[in-house]
């Protein structure tokens, strides 16, 4: 195999894209991109200046001062603003509320769309999000749609948070779960919505390995056609 694939994988929050593609690209000896800690980045700023997300130019000026890095540490991919570690912070309920209103804003989908871009050039990534196989890379090698039910991803949001110190309740973070969803697919810009091509992989019963299995099977079938078909890139 000579050529490294592009993966998009996308899906509601809770259905287990990011442990999944963390562990898939590590499988694969492929690089990570959280997509969506660009917008929580932009999210965590807002609530930190008072900025309000319905302010455009205010929020696309946030955008236009982000100096971003993706560091592997020890620990993990961990994700630096500046000089300044916010990986966690960029995990708490409210920012996460904040990331959803900001990245409904054209303006910011479309300043970070060529940073996503430039992220997953020259392939042997494995990106995930919420538009990565509709709008950033439409012709992505292969594209998963991971998906559960909103009960199965607001009881794995709930653990998360807890672990964190930072979850309220069980129906709290349902209901934030379900307007986030409620919001990210009806956006008028690049809402959640699963490509027409994307494998849709359903999480609700599936363990994380269980996952990065299916998800690996499907890879390996792609590059063995790639491999037939000289190494050229599939529509």
């Amino acid at each position: 195999m000579n050529r490294r694939l592009i993966i998009a994988v996308d899906g509601p929050a809770g259905a287990g894209k990011s442990s999944s593609s963390r562990l898939l690209a590590q499988r694969l000896g492929y690089r990570y991109v959280d997509t969506g800690a660009l917008y929580r980045a932009v999210g965590l700023l807002a609530l930190e200046q008072n900025v309000d997300p319905a302010d455009c130019a205010a929020v696309e000026a946030l955008c236009d001062r982000l100096e971003l890095r993706f560091l592997p540490q020890p620990e993990g991919i961990r994700l630096f603003l500046g000089d300044r570690d916010i990986t966690m912070a960029i995990r708490r309920p409210e920012v996460s509320q904040m990331a959803s209103k900001v990245s409904a804003q054209p303006g910011v989908r479309q300043r970070l769309l060529s940073v996503q871009r430039e992220l997953g050039r020259g392939g042997g990534v494995v990106m995930e999000g919420r538009d990565i196989g509709t709008v950033v890379f439409p012709d992505a090698d292969v594209k998963f749609y991971l998906d559960a039910s909103l009960e199965e991803r607001g009881r794995r949001r709930y653990a998360e948070l807890r672990a964190q110190e930072g979850a309220e309740s069980l129906a709290t973070t349902m209901r934030e779960m379900a307007e986030r969803d409620q919001r990210d697919s009806a956006r008028a810009h690049a809402p959640l919505q699963r490509a027409a091509d994307a494998i849709v992989v359903d999480t609700t019963a599936l363990t994380l390995e269980e996952v990065v299995d299916t998800l690996l099977r499907w890879v390996r079938a792609v590059e063995a056609r790639v491999d037939q078909d000289g190494g050229n890139r599939m529509a």
